[in-house]
């Protein structure tokens, strides 16, 4: 179908500049939810100002990996008929999505970056997907991603690379790194992915927007179904949103979270109450910090200590013994789980590579024993993190101690797949421990790309990340649009 535009709307007010506000690639979901629900503008054309922008920019980054845009117009439509009636449109009515090739949409298969999958139409909605398209918002297109996720990089056989708009000689990050670069580029305003070791904060912190892992239980994760899942993949994988600010970020988890009855894990617990406002400022996170991110942590402890934050320097507890536990666990299962006499066919040809270094560096388990011991070892860890995180409630750290790498840095050998893991110790604790972690950007460094931290908090304290983010967000200088691939 082809969407009609209306012949007049009620006049917004300062002459047309609230909708435009909302047109705008750097709009806000909020922002935009409310110019459609005052009627400044409509769901329609909010979605055809980023179906544009998806014509003009996904050619050359590769972000977007499948288009919906009879399927958006649609939906928007949809939006604006319930505001014509009078009806509750809903908290993010008319936002544009982006949902990640591993969460399922009707709309189009649920692919996992995969060839094997390239025909996989689920018959339902996930839960998450559901919930934010029944408080309004409107999905207008797939994110990319590595095969089954397990890059910190975003290339496949399937769909092609993602490009970093910021610099293309630098990696987008992995594994969300399609609806990273769509929310920083305005072809989305909020992206759904997921965080099995860093899968949303990386590419959050490559393309300069914030990336939200909920604590293990908040967000509904697919439907159990019959087929076994890896035990790391059931206890470290969380879905979560990426968005342009703070507050979209929370705005998408108030919609998403909750019990699912498809999701035995999920529940709905109680913030922790009384936390004190304290913040650990972890220095040594593994490899040697590059400059440019220990001074974008100096600013964000800075802008905590000013606003009445007590900051304190810490060391996080076993990270090493953590870093090492997450690798060895998560790379037996995968051994297991992706070998390609059980896949029916191989993995693409990135992915396998990445499989046999990563598996080759971390030396998996040989053992049922060892397996178990190293899953019993998780209780002691998260005891010490427990203790520290009861006085020191949050966590302020870098995503990665290095800038953004090259694309394929994670490729290489194994002391390529070393290299890129031990940037990210501090990032992969948080899955091992199921905690919820909030990155960040903090400006832009001397190499024009993004800098940022994470902020890691005790189990569903995804609150107290918000607002100690939201100290740092208003004290960071704002992110112009991304210039490079793609340029508006």
């Amino acid at each position: 179908m082809t969407a009609q535009r209306p012949d007049s709307r009620p006049s917004p007010t300062d002459d047309g500049r609230a909708a435009d506000a909302a047109l705008t690639p750097r709009a806000s979901a909020a922002g935009i939810a409310a110019a459609v629900q005052r009627g400044e503008v409509t769901a329609v054309e909010v979605v055809d100002a980023h179906l544009d922008r998806i014509a003009r920019r996904n050619p050359g980054l590769g972000a977007l990996t499948v288009v919906f845009a009879e399927q958006a117009r649609e939906a928007a439509s949809l939006v604006d008929r319930a505001r014509a009636a009078g009806e509750d449109m809903g908290p993010l009515a008319g936002v544009p999505i982006s949902v990640k090739e591993n969460i399922d949409l009707t709309w189009s298969a649920t692919t996992n970056g995969w060839r094997g999958m390239a025909e996989a139409v689920p018959a339902r909605d996930a839960t998450i997907v559901r919930r934010l398209r029944e408080a309004g918002a409107v999905p207008v297109a797939r994110g990319n991603m590595p095969d089954f996720g397990m890059r910190w990089d975003t290339d496949n056989d399937l769909f092609g690379r993602t490009r970093n708009p910021w610099n293309p000689q630098r990696s987008a990050g992995g594994s969300s790194g399609g609806d990273a670069v769509s929310v920083a580029t305005g072809m989305s305003a909020i992206g759904l992915g997921n965080d099995f070791g860093g899968s949303l904060r990386l590419p959050a912190y490559a393309a300069g927007v914030v990336g939200l892992r909920p604590s293990r239980g908040r967000v509904p994760r697919a439907a159990v179904t019959g087929y076994p899942v890896a035990l790391t993949l059931q206890e470290f994988s969380v879905n979560g949103p990426m968005a342009r600010s703070v507050d979209d970020a929370a705005l998408a988890l108030s919609v998403m979270r909750g019990v699912d009855a498809d999701d035995p894990v999920s529940l709905d617990a109680p913030p922790p109450r009384d936390l004190p406002r304290r913040v650990g400022v972890v220095r040594d996170a593994g490899a040697e910090v590059d400059p440019q991110v220990a001074a974008g942590m100096r600013q964000a402890a800075a802008s905590l200590a000013a606003a009445g934050w007590d900051v304190v320097d810490v060391e996080a507890p076993r990270l090493e013994e953590m870093a090492v536990l997450w690798r060895r666990l998560s790379c037996t299962d995968m051994l297991i789980s992706l070998d390609p006499a059980a896949l029916g066919m191989p993995l693409g040809r990135s992915a396998t590579s990445f499989l046999r270094d990563s598996t080759a560096a971390a030396r998996p388990y040989d053992t049922a024993r060892e397996y178990a011991e190293a899953w019993a070892q998780r209780a002691v860890v998260a005891a010490d993190w427990r203790r520290l995180q009861a006085e020191v409630p949050v966590l302020l750290g870098p995503v990665s101690a290095s800038r953004m790498r090259e694309p394929d840095h994670d490729l290489g050998g194994q002391d390529a797949a070393d290299r890129a893991w031990r940037d990210l110790w501090l990032t992969v604790a948080a899955n091992f421990l199921g905690l919820p972690a909030l990155a960040l950007p903090t400006g832009l460094g001397d190499d024009g790309m993004p800098t940022g931290v994470q902020l890691i908090g005790p189990m569903f304290a995804e609150d107290t990340l918000f607002e100690a983010g939201r100290v740092i967000e208003a004290a960071a200088p704002p992110l112009p649009a991304p210039p490079a691939v793609g340029r508006e």
